[in-house]
């Protein structure tokens, strides 16, 4: 079974029909087979995003809770690594979110990522050697 990981700017624009990216990534997760698994801090930085309503911070919370995504917890050693990549990866600069999705990637064996930060994700190696895969290709 094919696994992929779900970053905040994918998961915010699946949940707020004003991103310019909605359609195309609700397109690109209706032909998506296959687990898909986030981070806590990729929660709360979209909970952030769609602002202080308690209908948007809702609706995230149920597509979490109704099976969109898997969330992930960190552990003590995960945290470690994270901002050992944040570091490494500072002038880029790699926030804390992508950071927990590096360290899932690496703990999981998942290269694929569902993400409209292709700067960011473009960069990042996994274990410092493997490339991401970024979906979806066509925005």
């Amino acid at each position: 079974m094919h696994s992929l990981l779900l970053d905040t700017g994918a998961l915010v624009a699946l949940l707020d029909r004003s991103e310019k990216t909605h359609k195309d990534c609700v397109e690109f997760l209706k032909q998506f087979r296959g687990d898909i698994f986030t981070t806590e801090p990729v929660l709360t930085e979209a909970l952030y995003l769609l602002g202080p309503s308690v209908e948007n911070q809702k609706t995230c919370i149920s597509f979490i809770l109704q099976g969109g995504t898997s969330l992930v917890p960190q552990s003590p050693d995960s945290l470690a690594r994270a901002i050992r990549l944040m570091e490494k990866y500072n002038d880029i600069p790699m926030d804390f979110a992508d950071a927990t999705l590096v360290v899932l990637a690496e703990e999981a064996g998942i290269d694929d990522i569902f993400t409209l930060d292709y700067r960011g994700f473009r960069a990042y190696r996994i274990r410092g050697k493997k490339e991401f895969k970024i979906w979806p290709k066509s925005l």
